[in-house]
């Protein structure tokens, strides 16, 4: 104690004498103080100045204490002062045994309780639980001891031999690399990162987890317990094994097909795509025209509104496409099976028939529902080959391909936005980024004008219908002046200024006009395996059909609410699969560069720029230097990459 005034002390705490003031009343002096009014002048003076040595030195070995312990028990367990309880252990009760015997019993001790009103022994069944426990405490400490020194070897580990609170705190850390930091990171834990060179970010957990062999690389925090993810249940599995076996079955309505089984059917998609959704064929027409049919696969024939399988694919609402393969709507013995138009064999489809005059406008058109069996099918780049080549044999691409061109100059007088362009985007090819670069070649372009064209006529047989269908459209936009555009180098950099003035595409269960497609009307209506949308489509369609009700404007609407969340988490997590992948290419590169184009500002303020790469047949954020015009040709390198870090910093210069 340094001073007392009044109802207050001044002390000096610890061996630092760190001065501290209190009440009087808080204090619990062990010798008696001197009265308030007339206290010394320095009452910190000696004999009341004790070193750590001093104290340490009082206190008996371990043998006489235990002896004083058993002495106290064997008299019953008496409660004694603390003065009393000094003389009898420590032999006297002077300031420096008193000081002495206080700090022991306040310490780590466990033979004595020391309570207020006095010391009394514990018995001997609480010093047994008492030395349990300390074993215990003392193993945890020494096991996360353990666990720590392992983050900071950050070499692989096995959870499964980890202790509960080590599988706690490993569980933490893997919510914390997902991004989900709702929970704080102990504080223990926090020093043990520290010692680990881990910052304390998601980030940094990643790259520490993977190191533990806690973390897969390219794990994506988005996808983690989606419907994709998770897979389909086993009750699922064996209904889609229920429903592969009626397949080959007749079930009812199957005899109100229409049997177009003997039509030279093609199908023209990627050449790993194992789900066929669509179809194509000619035939001669009535007026010397040939007519276009649209063959689209019918699911629906097997799955039932609201079975197991269908609630599922509504709970997805659509395939979703990653880097390294495809997450299916439906299961894949289905979707891959016999839902799809199969060549050589005998598949349900809902069949649309065109016929467009001379300047590709639809003259008439038709829809049924059908049988077909297509002849082959076609990658893209065969595709290309016999539309280039038209053999003798196989004009029957090439006629198709004349016949939606004119379609699609039909199209773009009335206003519709030609945008093809290569596009890049990275593919998973065992463990490792790798470029695939599409062009917009003939077969693409036929099969795209097409699905559109398929899309405009369903659209236009349920507004003449009052259909409830999920109509696709796009307000009008205001694009640059013609001399504006024409300005501009045709191709990336003159997309990028129309496609900055387009609005977002809009679904609704009214028809109305899509912008860019130059339609009074639209409907996505192809892709029944893939999108839980066109499945709806074919149902109202089937209802139409058989005179039965479809569903309502308020009924659809209410679908449509339903299916848009899961639309967008598809998007979110394909986009964020796509920008890891580059990443991950981009780290592989990092050494590289590549010409390209300036295209236009994101943020001016920030020099942040969207820049154009041909090589690599990408649209790309980059940092460019102040003053940059569309079509200024710079050099792209990256500055920064970490794709544990979701980083990826490009510069763009002169």
């Amino acid at each position: 104690m340094l001073s007392a005034q009044g109802t207050k002390l001044q002390l000096a705490v610890g061996w630092s004498a760190k001065p501290l003031i209190l009440p009087r009343r808080d204090v619990q002096p062990i010798c008696a103080l001197p009265p308030a009014a007339s206290p010394p002048p320095r009452l910190g003076l000696a004999p009341w100045t004790f070193s750590q040595e001093d104290l340490t030195g009082v206190v008996p070995g371990p043998r006489d204490l235990g002896s004083a312990w058993w002495l106290l028990v064997e008299a019953c367990g008496d409660e004694l002062g603390l003065a009393s309880w000094c003389d009898l252990v420590l032999g006297g009760q002077d300031p420096l045994q008193l000081a002495a015997g206080w700090l022991w019993l306040q310490g780590p001790q466990f033979l004595f309780r020391l309570r207020p009103s006095g010391i009394t022994p514990r018995t001997a069944s609480e010093l047994r639980q008492l030395r349990r426990q300390r074993r215990q405490q003392a193993l945890q400490r020494h096991q996360q001891q353990l666990w720590h020194r392992a983050l900071q070897a950050r070499q692989p580990i096995v959870a499964e031999a980890l202790t509960t609170d080590q599988r706690r705190d490993l569980e933490l850390l893997r919510r914390w690399a997902g991004e989900d930091t709702a929970t704080p990171l102990p504080v223990e834990l926090r020093k043990a990162l520290q010692a680990a060179h881990c910052h304390a970010d998601s980030g940094g957990i990643r790259h520490l987890l993977v190191d533990l062999g806690q973390w897969q690389r390219h794990h994506l925090p988005s996808l983690s317990q989606t419907p994709w993810q998770l897979g389909f249940s086993p009750a699922q599995e064996a209904e889609a094994e229920r429903l592969l076996a009626l397949a080959g079955q007749d079930l009812p309505g199957d005899a109100e097909r229409v049997d177009l089984s003997g039509q030279h059917v093609v199908t023209i998609d990627d050449e790993d795509t194992l789900d066929l959704d669509d179809g194509l064929a000619l035939e001669p027409g009535a007026a010397g025209r040939p007519l276009l049919w649209v063959h689209v696969a019918d699911p629906g024939r097997l799955v039932a509104p609201g079975s197991p399988l269908d609630l599922e694919a509504r709970r997805r609402g659509t395939s979703l496409y990653l880097a390294r393969g495809t997450l299916p709507m439906f299961p894949p013995q289905l979707s891959n099976g016999p839902f799809s138009l199969r060549a050589g064999q005998r598949c349900a489809a809902w069949s649309l028939w065109v016929d467009l005059d001379d300047d590709g406008a639809v003259a008439a058109s038709g829809l049924c529902r059908s049988w077909v069996a297509p002849s082959y099918r076609l990658s893209y780049s065969d595709a290309d080959d016999l539309i280039e080549l038209a053999p003798p044999q196989e004009r029957q691409l090439a006629e198709l391909q004349a016949l939606l061109q004119r379609r699609r100059a039909w199209r773009q007088a009335r206003g519709a936005l030609l945008l093809d362009q290569p596009e890049g985007r990275i593919r998973e090819q065992d463990g490792a980024p790798e470029l695939e670069i599409s062009e917009p070649g003939p077969a693409r372009q036929l099969v795209a004008e097409a699905m559109i064209l398929a899309g405009a006529v369903v659209a236009e047989h349920g507004r003449r219908h009052g259909l409830a269908l999920p109509y696709r459209s796009q307000p009008t936009a205001e694009l640059p002046p013609a001399h504006v555009l024409e300005a501009l180098p045709p191709g990336p950099v003159r997309h990028a200024a129309i496609k900055a003035c387009l609005s977002r595409g809009h679904t609704g269960c009214a028809p109305a006009p899509h912008f860019s497609l130059g339609l009074p009307a639209y409907v996505q209506a192809t892709s029944p395996i893939r999108r839980y949308g066109d499945l709806l489509v074919q149902r109202q369609l089937l209802a139409l059909e058989r005179g039965e009700e479809p569903l309502d404007a308020a009924a659809m609407l209410a679908l449509l609410d339903e299916l848009d969340g899961p639309a967008r988490q598809a998007v979110q997590i394909s986009r964020e699969d796509q920008r890891h992948w580059q990443q991950v290419w981009f780290e592989a590169h990092r050494g590289q560069q590549w010409a390209c184009c300036f295209l236009r500002w994101l943020r001016a303020q920030d020099r942040l720029a969207l820049v154009h790469v041909e090589d690599l047949a990408m649209d790309l954020p980059a940092l460019a230097p102040e003053g940059a015009e569309p079509a200024t040709p710079l050099l792209l390198r990256v500055q920064q990459v970490d794709p544990l870090r979701d980083q990826l910093r490009l510069v763009a210069g002169a």
